[in-house]
């Protein structure tokens, strides 16, 4: 009878060894993925949002407003049948923070002209966060668009 015991107590913790191990490599994976489910969340939840007026349509999608990124980013998209897409997005383009502060972009990432035309619009990170951000891109199809994010 004890070697009975002492195999089924043997058996017992080994059982709760390895679920021990198994359980403890599990959840560093575990807690990533929800990591990166929860970041790639975070960069989702900017939708993309269009305005078509002036014979142009144009789509505005934030990839980046993370307090972590150095960079803010909007991926735009133009099109048209009729007018001609060659305007300067950083001279036409402003950022304007929840209090009314305007930062200029830094760059654009894309083509200069056409009547299709998509790129990337890049601007300082503000360090402060706003609560919200409005993205206003004029002289494109003579209007002037605004497109407004909660952070």
């Amino acid at each position: 009878m004890n070697k009975i015991t002492m195999i089924s107590v043997i058996a017992l913790a080994s059982i709760i060894g390895l679920l021990t191990f198994y359980f403890h490599f599990q959840n560093p994976v575990s807690n990533q993925n929800q990591e990166n489910s929860t970041s790639q969340s975070a960069q989702q939840k900017w939708e993309a949002q269009t305005d078509d007026q002036g014979n142009v349509t144009v789509v505005v999608t934030p990839i980046d407003l993370s307090p972590q990124a150095k960079e803010w980013t909007f991926d735009i998209i133009m099109d048209t049948h009729s007018v001609e897409l060659d305007q300067d997005m950083t001279e036409s383009s402003v950022l304007i923070d929840d209090k009314g502060k305007e930062y200029k972009p830094l760059r654009w990432e894309g083509p200069v002209g056409g009547h299709h035309r998509e790129g990337i619009l890049i601007f300082n990170q503000i360090t402060s966060t706003p609560k919200s951000v409005e993205l206003k891109i004029s002289g494109i199809g003579e209007v002037v668009r605004s497109f407004i994010w909660q952070l």
